[in-house]
């Protein structure tokens, strides 16, 4: 199989007639959901993600008194692809919220100060869960997509008195100062591509989540897969991803 993708991919073509770096269709649809304080439905072609963002007054860490609290949840959920079973979040589920968590918090994107209510007692938390609704290809880049339009959109809730009314969502956004976005440039023997398919993703040898802010500056990296990059890999990659994330932005 993966003799017969290279000879493909030395051509040129993939197997659903793609360029290498081609994503294909991607869409961003908003306040998809009503419970949340902001939400986003993203799609690349067969993959299709959910994700909420959801907010609640809680005490700040030791080290961080004067800031609030931010958290990313990834849930593969089995009615999305026979992979992913019921249970504990697997390694899959894990690294996928990691990654998406480290371009948000690297890149400084939310201003946590500005999430302060009374230093060292309470703060606000940002919790955003992803969830999986078909999985076909590219999980990391459409849920990294997600997770921004969801934030970009989210509103805080009425709080007054020490109670937090849910049901009724004021005009203050989440302080958004910078908007990181992933792009994963895969390896597969001597060609790099981007928003695999499946069976792609299975045969990679190695991957590279490229997370990007709005003016094109790098604020992440995450490698995956076993066979190891060199540095010229690593310059290839990263122009890819530069190249790409502006068209990307544009989804939003």
């Amino acid at each position: 199989m993966k003799e017969h993708l290279l000879k493909s991919l030395k051509k040129g073509v993939r197997y659903d007639g793609r360029k290498l770096d081609e994503f294909r269709k991607v869409t961003v649809s908003y306040d998809v959901s009503k419970s949340a304080e902001g939400s986003a439905k993203v799609t690349f072609g067969g993959t299709h993600v959910l994700v909420g963002v959801k907010m609640g007054v809680e005490t700040p860490y030791p080290d961080t008194p004067d800031r609030g609290n931010f958290m990313v949840n990834a849930e593969l959920t089995p009615l999305s692809s026979n992979r992913f079973e019921s249970g504990p979040p697997s390694i899959e589920a894990i690294e996928l919220s990691r990654v998406v968590d480290r371009g948000i918090r690297e890149s400084k994107a939310i201003d946590q100060k500005a999430l302060c209510i009374k230093v060292a007692e309470k703060v606000w938390s940002v919790m955003v869960d992803v969830v999986t609704v078909n999985a076909d290809g590219n999980l990391l880049d459409a849920a990294g997509l997600g997770a921004l339009a969801a934030l970009k959109v989210a509103r805080f809730p009425k709080y007054e008195n020490d109670i937090i009314d849910y049901m009724t969502h004021t005009d203050k956004k989440v302080p958004l100062v910078r908007e990181p976005l992933p792009v994963t440039v895969f390896k597969i023997g001597e060609y790099l591509l981007v928003d695999p398919l499946p069976i792609e993703e299975q045969l990679a040898d190695a991957r590279l989540t490229i997370t990007v802010t709005g003016d094109n500056t790098i604020c992440a990296l995450q490698k995956g897969g076993e066979v190891p990059l060199s540095s010229e890999d690593i310059l290839s990659m990263t122009d890819i991803a530069l190249k790409i994330a502006p068209e990307l932005r544009k989804k939003l």
